[in-house]
This record gives C-alpha cells, sequence and structure tokens, in this order.
C-alpha cells in the first residue's frame, strides 16, 4: 500500500496556469525549454514584485533540469514558493508540473523541472534598492 505522503505534490501557490500551444514548439514538436523558463520567470516575477512592492528584475537562475517534455496541449502548471528575502533580493522556488492532454485524472499532475530565481527589488530608474518589508 502507498503512502499519501511518499506521492510527490506541487509546493507553493499555484502562480500561473496555461496552455502548451504549437506556436511554442522547438524543431522535435515538443515545447521548447527557453519557453518553459520564460513562463517560469514571468510567475517568479510576479510574486517578487509582490514582496517588493515595486519593479523587480531577474538576476539569476539556480540549478535547473529538465525531468521530461512537455507535449503540445499539456495544461502547464506554475508553482512558487517565496524563499529567502534579503536586502535588496528575494529568492523564489518555481516548480512546473503539467497535466498532459492523454490524461484521463484532472489531477494527475506530472513535475516537468524546477528550479530557484534570484530577483532583485529595482527603483525607477532601475538600480537595485532595499526590499521593502
Amino acid at each position: 500500500m502507498t503512502d499519501v505522503d511518499d506521492i510527490p505534490a506541487p509546493r507553493g501557490e499555484l502562480t500561473l496556469k496555461l496552455l502548451a500551444s504549437r506556436h511554442d514548439v522547438n524543431v522535435h514538436g515538443d515545447i521548447g525549454g527557453g519557453w518553459l523558463v520564460a513562463q517560469m520567470d514571468q510567475a517568479a516575477e510576479l510574486v517578487a514584485s509582490r514582496e517588493a512592492r515595486g519593479r523587480t528584475a531577474t538576476v539569476a537562475i539556480e540549478a535547473m533540469d529538465f525531468l521530461s517534455p512537455v507535449r503540445v496541449g499539456s495544461m502547464v502548471n506554475i508553482f512558487t514558493t517565496v524563499g529567502e528575502i534579503g536586502h535588496s533580493s528575494i529568492r523564489i522556488d518555481v516548480e512546473v508540473w503539467i497535466r498532459s492532454p492523454q490524461e484521463r485524472e484532472p489531477d494527475e499532475l506530472h513535475k516537468v523541472t524546477d528550479a530557484r530565481f534570484v530577483i532583485v527589488a529595482l527603483d525607477d530608474n532601475g538600480r537595485i534598492r532595499a526590499v521593502t518589508q
């Protein structure tokens, strides 16, 4: 018998949910990694700008691995968790889970990647500023 705690599950807040479309494929017909990273970055910046109460910019992405390809028609779910908040930076953990178009169970999600985004708060002139807490 499988313990419920042994089943992997997304961590954090569901920040973005979108459909992977034909416009986003690479030469092999899978969703391109660059498209997926752009969506992750958008989710991380949404959360960071809320924490910083203003403009932000990504300065680093730490340790990203792609676990499996994303197919056209997959529902892409991006979860975020606020990590360490420094003087001017915020670390946001981002996980991507998909539901394949072939899945019959609506709650059946598969993790495809995760990463930690390092984002800094910016002032109106684009200079790094303190995170407002």
